[in-house]
């Protein structure tokens, strides 16, 4: 069984002569087996080879470009992800960029809060503020939170409400909880929803007040999220 299964392996793997024809395959879908198959080496092999589909004509090979960078963490890997995430110009590969950059650790955190600041997709910024709370980097979470709220997208000021109740049990948590606090009376139910949902991550007397307030909103998806844990 168990030499079956080595076989079987060889069988299904392919040699790097096999994947550097299919990377130019004009079929992207054999590219994208290619780019899979370079888990499989070395960073010494592998990045030159990813490094040449940066700029692949189709997004899905991009992307499979961006997650092989994340497992194959090299000096060249890390800046090849922050020069996708700056000149890509499709939204979902700037997000992939962005997870395989926060696989790198805490010295991604300074480069995903930058890419925040100056990406408003909320794609990218959904896949940013949980890189954050993945890496648990609280002050930058605060940061791209507070940028959130600003922004106009209510898929990202949803989102940063979520982060913000997150932060409940770290040094941020005074900070978080005055921002949540502040919401209370937006005129969005689905903030006010969210609110709910974060503000019982705190035990503070004026956030057993605000819950209390929150039951008797006249939304009612919004009395259910202040609700939920005492049904």
């Amino acid at each position: 069984m168990g030499n079956r299964a080595k076989n079987c392996y060889f069988v299904v793997a392919m040699n790097i002569n096999e994947i550097e024809t299919s990377l130019n395959n004009p079929d992207f879908q054999y590219r994208l087996k290619a780019i899979a198959a370079l888990k499989d080496y070395s960073p010494e092999i592998a990045v030159p080879l990813l490094t040449s589909k940066l700029h692949d004509p189709e997004f899905l090979v991009r992307s499979f470009v961006s997650m092989g960078f994340g497992k194959q963490q090299t000096a060249e890997s890390f800046a090849a992800l922050l020069q996708i995430m700056k000149f890509d110009d499709t939204p979902n590969v700037r997000a992939e960029a962005a997870n395989s950059l926060s696989l790198f650790g805490k010295c991604a955190a300074s480069h995903l809060v930058l890419t925040f600041l100056q990406d408003d997709h909320w794609l990218v910024r959904r896949s940013i503020l949980a890189a954050l709370m993945d890496l648990q980097e609280h002050s930058e979470l605060l940061e791209v939170c507070l940028e959130a709220l600003a922004s106009k997208d209510i898929v990202i000021q949803e989102a940063s409400v979520q982060a913000l109740g997150t932060l409940a049990q770290t040094t941020q948590r005074q900070a978080a909880l005055s921002e949540i606090l502040a919401l209370v009376g937006s005129e969005s139910p689905r903030i006010r929803r969210q609110v709910a949902y974060a503000l019982k991550r705190f035990d503070e007397p004026q956030v057993k007040e605000v819950l209390s307030q929150l039951r008797q909103d006249p939304h009612h998806q919004v009395v259910a999220a202040a609700l939920e844990d005492l049904l």
